[in-house]
């Protein structure tokens, strides 16, 4: 019987895991440019943090969620999304009592059953961004050039970023009340689930996938148009500070969001070289959560990126992880012995060093200091340890530089190669 993982999860192997630390790295740098310091969360939650947050008729809530109780009969969910497991951790921990604004990333596996496909997994990972504190627009434009910087520093390039406005408590009531009026009259040719949600909330029938609905819902009323003043204006310095800083971007009035705890901005990344599953980032603002979690009134905004959206995208420019930067051909038991010492002495000094261990031939040595690809090799013999001293071999320039067999000549060596 072979074991495999199971369906929906893929396992991130060595070859493969430079393009994720190149993205991750490049993240971290540009979050501290911005102040924003890391947390780290748990996977899984009590169910009631997302049911509250995401919405209980959300496709999330409703179909994606991996729920079970666990041996304490509590209800308990791996986490399908970042915001709602940080705002818990922001009011459990009175991160509001700390100076505006609180800034605050993550990185980390989030799960969603959902059926597989393309750049698509239930078991997928996203690195996000939390600005709490702040209603000025200002930082929501920051937020979206942040991300822009993110994703330019990685090598992202045609990147489409809109955004928009979904309104706020006021507003929304009469928006609800228009986009019924206009779905009642063809809501038979909707699928069951929004036939279902036309009551319930029927702003969800707008983020659904199924073709029929995409089609059907064509013409309908756009929320920017019943915006109230506030939520105008709000809108209106969002656009004018994004222009300010020059980021690129578009106005869609048909963008939706398919999480309840959104108000106001709500923002798209998308790549035109993803077929179907386009977008590669996204997020929004959520002024009413915090208090709906027992905290004090607090605006926040975020944004999340999905990696396995993005890693297609710059696989095939980000170089694979190097070799070794030192390997060393031991021939006989005391070059052997020889080698292993000087291997520990140069990895404490910060270099990447490896040994052959197993008595070979000097020929299978070499073959192996070539597949994983070495930057330079030393072949230790009798005469290398009677007379102290070895040469160094540059695998790429076929270069070879004699050198003392001790671990501060040979790390000075190739330090300065």
């Amino acid at each position: 019987m072979k074991y495999k993982t199971l369906k929906g999860l893929q396992d991130i192997l060595p070859a493969e895991i430079s393009v994720w630390h190149h993205i991750e790295n490049r993240a971290r740098g540009i979050f501290r440019n911005y102040g924003y310091q890391e947390i780290r969360l748990p996977i899984l939650e009590s169910t009631d943090v997302f049911i509250r947050s995401i919405g209980e008729t959300s496709d999330i809530v409703e179909k994606e969620m991996y729920t079970f109780q666990d041996k304490g009969g509590r209800s308990v969910t791996l986490r399908p999304e970042g915001t709602a497991s940080f705002v818990r951790a922001y009011v459990e921990h009175h991160l509001y009592n700390e100076p505006a604004p609180q800034k605050f990333y993550y990185m980390g596996p989030m799960f969603r059953y959902e059926r597989p496909q393309a750049f698509r997994y239930r078991q997928f990972y996203q690195i996000g961004a939390e600005a709490m504190g702040i209603d000025d627009t200002k930082i929501d434009a920051e937020i979206i050039a942040m991300l822009s910087n993110i994703l330019g520093s990685i090598g992202l390039t045609g990147l489409n970023f809109e955004v928009t406005s979904i309104g706020c408590k006021k507003c929304r009531p009469d928006y609800r009340t228009a986009l019924k009026s206009f779905l009642g009259s063809r809501l038979d040719k909707f699928c069951g689930d929004c036939q279902r949600r036309y009551d319930a909330n029927p702003l969800r029938i707008l983020d659904c996938k199924v073709p029929s609905c995409i089609e059907s819902r064509k013409g309908s009323p756009p929320v920017l148009d019943h915006l109230c003043g506030e939520c105008r204006e709000h809108f209106e310095s969002l656009i004018s500070h994004l222009e300010l800083l020059e980021v690129p971007h578009t106005v869609n009035p048909n963008l939706v969001r398919g999480l309840d705890y959104y108000t106001k901005t709500a923002f798209e990344v998308s790549s035109k070289n993803l077929g179907s599953q386009s977008a590669v980032a996204a997020g929004g603002r959520y002024d009413s959560m915090v208090d709906e979690f027992g905290g004090p009134p607090t605006p926040g905004i975020g944004f999340a990126i999905g990696m396995e959206r993005i890693i297609p995208l710059i696989k095939d420019s980000v170089g694979v992880t190097a070799g070794p930067d030192l390997f060393f051909c031991p021939l006989g038991a005391a070059a052997a012995e020889k080698a292993f010492l000087l291997t520990e002495q140069l990895r404490t000094e910060g270099l990447w060093v490896e040994t052959n261990y197993d008595g070979t031939s000097l020929r299978s040595q070499m073959r192996k200091a070539n597949r994983i690809s070495a930057g330079n090799v030393i072949v230790i013999g009798d005469e290398e340890l009677k007379n102290n001293k070895i040469i160094l071999k540059n695998m790429t320039t076929r270069e070879e530089t004699s050198s003392a067999l001790e671990a501060k000549e040979l790390l000075n060596l190739i330090i300065r190669k």
